[in-house]
């Protein structure tokens, strides 16, 4: 293949893990063309993470960000970076996941052109434990947990609709003109889901390669389970993280192609706060947050930069 492939990686004070995952991205097989870095809130004065760029095997470029803009600002500018440098595919990722063996680029490049996708996931798994999901993934009222179920769920090389956009998502160039950039406005949380929302309704073909998978630490805790486990309310255990979670998630359920879940969201955490954690105050707090991103009122945490 001729066409270039530029790695996008966004850290935020993490140059343990990002080590692991540029060491990763650079031995891949099939190796990106150029990796461009993205180091949010560098204003510390240290620079490890600009040395551990400039050491590496590829050609790379090293942006920092004297403010911290979050995930979704940090592959926005790293994303709009890439295309202006005439990517023909973006491969994102980030500092505390990495591609679970050399392979996955390839296999990622491969399964595209097999299909003519637009975007390519690989499977995102539990990096303490590859056999298992990191994220639980939900088909209609079952929940799927373990990598084998969505090999035997498909019984192809592909999962069609289906992906996890920030965690070794590869897109096309043109993909990203018709589907756009993340949000800065969401800065974490739900930046994932709204590209994903708009992926959807760009009616370009995406999925998730099965013969690739992405190791990333494990994310289930967060997700409660409610009914005997036959629906899930997301409680991260941080303070900032359910500002977050709970803010963006209101925007997002105001927006076209996703406000047909907006009874099922009030359902599933009426029951969580009320009858599972007997929290009214809790859930008082939820709706106000949503409330918030409803209505686009984006404003940070009080005392957050």
């Amino acid at each position: 293949m001729t066409e270039t492939v530029y790695a996008v990686v966004v850290t935020h004070r993490r140059p343990g893990p990002l080590a692991a995952s540029l060491k990763a991205l650079t031995g891949q097989t099939r190796k990106p063309d150029h990796v461009i870095v993205v180091d949010n809130d560098f204003s510390s004065g240290d620079p490890t993470v600009a040395e551990l760029v400039a050491a590496q095997p590829v050609p790379c470029t090293y942006l920092g960000s004297q403010r911290n803009l979050g995930g979704g600002g940090g592959f926005a500018l790293g994303m709009l970076h890439a295309l202006a440098a005439g990517a023909d595919w973006v491969w994102l990722a980030d500092d505390d996941g990495r591609p679970a063996d050399s392979g996955v680029l390839s296999e990622l490049l491969a399964c595209a052109v097999k299909h003519d996708l637009a975007e390519v996931s690989p499977m995102v798994c539990n990096i303490e434990n590859p056999s298992r999901l990191a994220f639980p993934l939900r088909r209609g009222l079952v929940w799927r947990r373990e990598v084998r179920e969505l090999q035997s769920e498909s019984g192809e090389d592909l999962l069609p609709g289906i992906a996890s956009l920030f965690n070794g998502a590869l897109f096309t160039a043109d993909a990203l003109d018709a589907v756009g950039v993340p949000d800065l406005r969401l800065f974490m949380r739900g930046d994932e889901v709204e590209v994903h929302r708009r992926l959807v309704r760009s009616g370009l073909a995406f999925g998730t390669c099965l013969n690739a998978a992405y190791l990333h630490p494990c994310g289930s805790d967060e997700f409660k389970p409610i009914l005997g486990g036959r629906m899930h309310a997301q409680y991260p255990d941080s303070t900032i993280k359910r500002f977050y979670t709970y803010r963006n998630r209101g925007y997002l359920m105001a927006q076209p192609g996703m406000r047909r879940l907006l009874v099922q969201e009030w359902l599933r955490f009426g029951w969580f706060f009320l009858v599972s954690r007997r929290d009214p105050a809790g859930l008082a707090a939820w709706a106000r947050l949503r409330r918030q991103g409803r209505r686009e009122q984006f404003a940070k945490p009080e005392g957050q930069q």
